[in-house]
């Protein structure tokens, strides 16, 4: 390539709370298990998946909008306790 070099394209996903854009190592990915919303940091559980940031204020708004069933195509609310439990202990105070 004639001495030109190729920079690799990052994935990005939407914020399902903020909905903004934003590289996916940046969100928080979300599935659905058993009726609840479940954190997967790693990015390794089966299944569908919504991302957000890692901020208690977009999951405030995902919640008020009710964007996880939507996302994850489930019947009904899903509860995210587990998820804020897990926002609270990793918080960093990301900015959106």
């Amino acid at each position: 390539m004639s001495g030109r070099t190729r920079a690799r394209a990052c994935p990005e996903r939407t914020c399902v709370g903020c909905r903004k854009r934003a590289a996916k190592h940046g969100l928080l990915r979300v599935v659905a298990v058993e009726g609840a919303c479940v954190p997967d940091p790693r990015g390794t559980l089966p299944g569908r998946g919504a991302h957000l940031h890692p901020d208690p204020g977009c999951l405030d708004l995902a919640v008020r909008r009710r964007a996880f069933p939507r996302a994850l195509r489930q019947e009904g609310p899903l509860d995210t306790t587990a998820l804020r439990q897990f926002l609270r202990q990793h918080s960093v105070g990301h900015p959106r």
